[in-house]
């Protein structure tokens, strides 16, 4: 299979979650790493699956890195339908009303755009005492079960 693995980071810890599902997936499959800030909406494509981790920042907005693709992803318009992804989000239970929001936003737009989210959404809560990546590395493989389900047999994802 070939996944994506795209993060909206401000402080970092997307970019070393991605990182640590990157190097896990590529284990077994073809997997690359960006920065949402360098992948354009166009990019999208049914032929790979997406693993999108994304911070919240201030007031349950988008990190600064997702904001350049957010903005042209927001007037983007395309059927992706075909398109299948996994959303992990970011944040920070104590703020209940805007917990995790950044993720909501691009999975919203996923999601209007036709795109189908596979399995758990995926959350750290920084107020808990769990590593970003251990919780991650353990949502990772039904993710990766539910992405290898959508390959029809003899396929080449």
């Amino acid at each position: 299979m070939k996944f994506t693995v795209l993060y909206g980071t401000e402080s970092g810890n997307s970019e070393l979650i991605a990182q640590d599902l990157g190097q896990k997936l590529q284990e077994e499959h073809e997997a690359t790493v960006a920065d949402l800030q360098d992948f354009e909406p166009e990019q999208f494509s049914a032929e790979q699956f997406y693993i999108i981790i994304c911070s919240t920042h201030g007031e349950g907005e988008l990190p600064n890195t997702a904001l350049p693709f957010y903005e042209k992803f927001e007037s983007f318009e395309a059927d992706l339908s075909g398109v299948n992804y996994a959303m992990f989000g970011l944040g920070d239970t104590f703020y209940e009303e805007t917990y995790s929001q950044g993720s909501e936003h691009i999975d919203r737009r996923l999601t209007e755009l036709g795109a189908t989210r596979i399995g758990e959404y995926g959350r750290h809560d920084a107020s808990s005492w769990d590593l970003p990546s251990d919780v991650a590395l353990e949502w990772l493989p039904a993710i990766v079960e539910e992405a290898a389900s959508l390959t029809p047999a003899g396929g080449t994802q």
